[in-house]
């Protein structure tokens, strides 16, 4: 049986409890290398800046800073670095937040442990992961039930990309497209689901393509 790779992980949470429940539970699995603790987002700056990470399981709420604001600073100084994003709120307006932001899973806390370490898994290994308990989101915007069947294939395939954050020059080189086709086809995706807003249709490609 191949090894599998060290991850070197950060566990972000201004809570001390949870992240001694998180280090203990994550240290059970060999893989796993917890790289650091921070409580807040200077703390996890610092980190990262002195140790290697991989990954980062990271608090929506950290006191007086934002995890999401966090992650999207992250995501620009240190690209190489997954983010987890850790929440107790099940909206899917902070799902498609957190993505926009460049997170690659969202997981709930309350949510088993088991299904945190499939996250880890599941980045490390290129994919997303959204927490089992946010299947149902899905249902709270019956506005947006208008059906993907009526988007073209390349349509969905876009729609897709929007839903993990990708912004349009990255679909553009994924497809092998101009950035201004990308743009007509998000155009289209919206007047085909008469949705207005960019963090409409965010929520949108969330709960009916990717949810």
């Amino acid at each position: 049986m191949n090894q599998l790779a060290i991850v070197h992980l950060l566990i972000v949470d201004d809570h001390p409890l949870v992240r001694d429940g998180l280090r203990a539970r994550l240290e059970t699995i060999p893989h796993f290398k917890i790289a650091g603790e921070a409580g807040s987002a200077e703390d996890a700056l610092q980190m990262a800046a002195r140790v290697p990470i991989n990954l980062i399981l990271m608090d929506i709420n950290l006191g007086s800073s934002s995890g999401i604001t966090l992650t999207a600073r992250f995501t620009r100084e240190y690209p190489d670095i997954a983010i987890i994003m850790l929440s107790m709120h099940e909206k899917a307006e902070y799902v498609a937040q957190a993505i926009q932001a460049g997170a690659r899973a969202y997981v709930l806390k309350d949510a088993p442990a088991a299904e945190i370490i499939d996250a880890i898994d599941s980045v490390i290994a290129g994919k997303n992961y959204f927490s089992s308990g946010l299947l149902t989101q899905s249902e709270q915007f019956p506005e947006k039930q208008i059906p993907t069947q009526i988007l073209t294939q390349r349509e969905l395939c876009i729609l897709k990309s929007i839903a993990t954050g990708k912004s349009n020059k990255h679909i553009a080189r994924e497809l092998d497209l101009s950035v201004r086709t990308v743009e007509t086809h998000r155009l289209n995706i919206k007047r085909k689901l008469n949705i207005e807003g960019q963090a409409d249709l965010i929520r949108y490609a969330l709960t009916q393509v990717i949810l």
